[in-house]
């Protein structure tokens, strides 16, 4: 069998070299180029068309979660495994609705690397014992109420959040939904600020274009 093709894409040199030590000594990986940004990754992406990409998600300038979303836009056939040290519900969210097939904690043992390495190379989604957990724990504890609100598209947002993204689905401006909520002109663009943060977008249109994945809205005859 030909070998996996992988880039690793993190900022920090020590653990790059530590992940190319270990898939340089089993014969079913080969490491063909590292980024340590988020821009260089989608280039090297681009250029060389690995099977699989290590995801660090902070990285300089476009963070791993961006980069992700952008890469498999137009190349969607690559697979992409988030590695990193972030366990947190934004980040975990953030990644899959980008379109990560794997998410694992930087703390992991090597044979559990090259397990999940191997599983999301074969298309599987693969997910760390610790982040499992969190998402067996969220949906678990989904209750079906029978109306969308946060916890079912948006767990990060705070209904506050949800309600005012659901409006920007519908192309209110700030101004309107500061009169339809009856909030400040400021409170609105806070809230909006935190929504973009959260959702790791970068502006407004592609928390629209979020939104209208999710349900929220439909999706207009063409592009903004």
């Amino acid at each position: 069998m030909e070998p996996i093709c992988i880039v690793i894409a993190d900022d920090h040199p020590l653990f790059r070299d530590g992940l190319r030590a270990l898939l340089e000594s089993v014969p079913d990986t080969r490491v063909i180029g590292e980024a340590t940004t988020g821009t260089e990754v989608i280039e090297e992406a681009q250029a060389l068309q690995p099977d699989l990409i290590l995801m660090d998600i902070k990285m300089p300038g476009t963070n791993g979660i961006e980069a992700t979303r952008r890469i498999l836009q137009t190349s969607p056939h690559i697979r992409i495994l988030i590695l990193t040290m972030f366990e947190d519900d934004e980040s975990v969210f953030a990644a899959i609705r980008a379109g990560a097939r794997g998410y694992l904690l930087k703390g992991a043992v090597q044979e559990e690397t090259l397990r999940a390495i191997r599983a999301v190379a074969r298309g599987e989604a693969i997910f760390g014992p610790a982040v499992a957990s969190r998402l067996t724990h969220y949906f678990s504890s989904m209750q079906p109420t029978g109306k969308s609100g946060p916890t079912h598209f948006f767990p990060e947002l705070t209904e506050r959040e949800y309600e005012i993204l659901t409006l920007i689905a519908q192309r209110k401006s700030n101004a309107e939904i500061a009169v339809q909520l009856i909030l400040s002109p400021k409170t609105v663009r806070n809230h909006v600020s935190n929504i973009l943060s959260k959702l790791q977008v970068a502006d407004r249109a592609e928390a629209m274009r979020a939104a209208w994945t999710a349900g929220l809205g439909q999706f207009p005859s063409e592009d903004l």
